[in-house]
Parts: structure tokens; C-alpha cells; sequence
């Protein structure tokens, strides 16, 4: 029997539809005539990314310390090319001087009222998200950066031996799993929350055992950061976020009867996202197969890595072009025109595929699930 769109649980990137971004921001006290100034550089250079539409600043009526900036895009691929990009992170760093504290949130528009909304006006303003994706309440976020060659077993040791964090965030958040990955030197760490993840990381990072654990690697890691200096914890954690980009869940096995997996690969430049986007094809046609052994698959994506996180029924490698996500004709070979084939060249028979499975599969360091309450 297979699972029914009502029945699965999605969240997408690539669904075509319109992205409404709303960023909110405390700033300090006295910091609006900079922060105007900040914002106006900010606008005229986002205006002219590809696939911006419009763009609002709007000041609290209550408080004027809360702004609020709006912007719409034709969808979400060209502003997570944009918010990634080392673009981004030079353009924005005039506004954390006068930033107290920001919140990002992200919408595919599903309805729309108004005159502005008029049928004939829709084709100028691209599609609406076709129907609601059903949820399960849980935020998924990685982080990714590297160690210096060499290191690798003594980052994994630390990496692994910690005290974990409490769960409860607050009476509306709670971590509910963290898995840690290796592939070279690379690490990803994917968390799960239910509830706000931007409280659920702070939270994480004001621990002890977590701060601890995280000074211990600093010495190893090939990007320099000075987790006291506030702006070079955000330079870093800006630089290091993986961002979900594809989601999918069947949900036709009980969590007991399946594994965790990561497998990580590398995009010719500029493919990153057209990489994650025929992945995410794979994944939702694998939710539909009920032979399929992925019960559950979150694709991230920056630049061009791209980690899927699977959870699997059975041995990762009995099936190994499904797990890879190239089962069916000429998968394989759309698959070969987004790799890097220095780095990991595509498979071309389902042998290929074992070797490629074998080597893209990342090392679980360790993997956490907090007790339910």
C-alpha cells in the first residue's frame, strides 16, 4: 500500500512555489540611524540578486527597538544561493553592530487575497505552494566545517566522548536528536528540535559540557573562530549552517526496525542545488515505492555539498542504487553530470554503485536521542 500525499511527511525547497522571508531584529538603543544607513547599502545590493522580488522595512509601533524586514522571492532556490553565499555574509556584516538579536523565518505562499492577487497579475508574481505539506513538529538543521588533515581520530574522540545537554529547552522546545557524522575531514552534526530551533542552539551552546567539547576541537579546526568573540562565533556558525532543503518521511516502518545513515556528495561547482533538487525527485518517488528500504530521507545543502540523511530498513548497501537515490533508467547518468568526478565519480552499474555507496557513506561518530517526556 502506498502512502498517500495527506499521509507523508514533506517539506520542501523545490516545489516552484514563492518564498516569503521574515527576519526579525532587536536592535540596541540609538543604533536606528546606523542601522538605516546598514539597511540602504543592504537593499540596493540585494535588489539585484536573481529571483528577488520585493522588499520591506517596517518599525514597531509599540516598541522601536523591533523591526521587522519582509522579502519575497520567486522561490526558495535563489534565496538560499544568496543567503549562503559568502555574498551574503560580507553584505550583512555592517548590520551586526547594530543588532541585538534577529530571528529568520521562511514561507512558501500557499493563499493570497487582495487586488494585488487578481488572477491576471498571478503569472507576473510565479506560483503558489500547490497544497499543505503535513508536518511532524520537528525542526531539522546540520552544521559542516573541517579539521585539519591528520586530526581526524582525535576531533571523532572528542566529538564523541561528552555528557549530553539537557533536553528541555523550555516549556515549548526540546532537543530530540543529535547524530555526528565524518567523511575525510569533514564533520556534519545534524540536530533535531521540536519547538524553536534558534533557542534550541542557544541553548546548546551555554552548556558547559557542549562550550567544553567545542574549545577542545578549536585547536583541529581549519577554519580559525574565537567562540568569546561574539562576532566570530556568528562569522563561523553562519559559515558552518548545512540547511535543510528536502524532507520526506513514509513512515512505513517503526523507528526500532530502522538505521541511520549519512552519505555526502560533492557537486561540480555551481551544481550544489540542481544536485539536491534531483535527490529530492529520488526521494519522493522512493516514499511511493513500497519496496524501497529509505523510510525516511532530509537532504542538506550549501554550496556544493550536499549530506542526505536516510533511515533505512535493512542493510544501507542490499540495495545499494536506491539508497544512493539513482534507482531507475538514466538516474545514474543525471547524476554523473552534477558530481565532481575528481572527488567521488558517479556509479554506471549497480556494482559502481556498491563502490560509490561504500565511499560516500559518511562514519557515525555519535547519535543521540533524548528519552521521551
Amino acid at each position: 500500500m502506498t502512502t498517500t500525499l495527506s499521509e507523508r511527511i514533506s517539506q520542501s525547497a523545490f516545489d516552484g512555489s514563492r518564498l516569503r522571508v521574515v527576519l526579525l531584529l532587536d536592535l540596541y538603543d540609538g543604533a536606528q540611524t546606523q542601522f538605516l544607513e546598514a539597511y540602504e547599502r543592504l537593499r540596493n545590493q540585494v535588489a539585484s540578486v536573481p529571483g528577488h522580488i520585493s522588499d520591506q522595512l517596517c518599525q514597531s509601533i509599540e516598541n522601536p527597538s523591533q523591526w521587522l524586514i519582509t522579502s519575497e522571492w520567486e522561490s526558495a532556490p535563489p534565496f538560499l544561493a544568496w543567503v549562503n553565499s559568502e555574498e551574503h555574509v560580507a553584505t550583512v556584516q555592517p548590520l551586526h553592530g547594530c543588532v541585538r538579536d534577529t530571528r529568520s523565518l521562511r514561507f512558501s505562499v500557499l493563499r493570497e487575497t487582495g487586488k494585488a492577487f487578481e488572477p491576471a497579475a498571478a503569472p507576473l508574481m510565479g506560483s503558489l505552494q500547490s497544497s499543505p505539506r503535513l508536518g511532524d513538529g520537528v525542526v531539522r538543521h546540520a552544521l559542516t566545517f573541517t579539521v585539519k588533515p591528520g586530526t581526524e581520530e582525535i576531533v571523532a574522540k572528542i566529538l564523541a566522548d561528552y555528557d549530553s545537554p539537557k533536553a528541555q529547552v523550555d516549556e515549548s522546545t526540546r532537543l530530540r536528536r543529535t547524530s555526528l557524522f565524518m567523511h575525510g575531514n569533514r564533520v556534519v552534526r545534524a540536530v533535531e528540535v521540536e519547538g524553536d530551533l534558534l533557542a534550541a542552539l542557544r541553548h546548546v551552546s551555554r552548556q558547559p559540557e557542549v562550550r567544553a567539547v567545542e574549545e577542545a576541537i578549536n585547536p583541529y579546526l581549519e577554519q580559525d573562530r574565537d567562540l568569546s568573540d561574539p562576532n566570530s562565533a556568528r562569522m563561523f556558525f553562519t559559515r558552518a549552517a548545512l540547511p535543510t532543503v528536502h524532507h520526506v518521511s513514509a513512515g512505513r516502518h517503526a523507528p526500532v526496525d530502522v538505521r541511520r545513515h549519512a552519505l555526502f556528495y560533492q557537486a561540480k561547482e555551481g551544481c550544489g542545488m540542481a544536485l539536491a533538487r534531483l535527490l529530492a525527485g529520488n526521494d519522493e518517488e522512493a516514499a511511493d515505492d513500497v519496496t524501497s528500504p529509505v523510510d525516511s530521507s532530509t537532504i542538506f545543502q550549501r554550496d556544493d555539498i550536499v549530506v542526505r540523511l536516510l533511515e533505512v530498513d535493512g542493510p544501507l548497501d542490499a540495495q545499494p542504487a536506491q539508497s544512493l537515490g539513482i534507482h531507475g533508467p538514466g538516474k545514474a547518468a543525471r547524476l554523473a553530470r552534477l558530481l565532481d568526478g575528481d572527488a567521488n565519480a558517479a556509479p554506471t552499474s549497480d556494482q559502481d554503485a556498491a563502490r560509490f555507496l561504500a565511499r560516500s557513506e559518511m562514519r557515525l561518530i555519535t547519535d543521540r536521542s533524548a528519552a521521551e517526556s
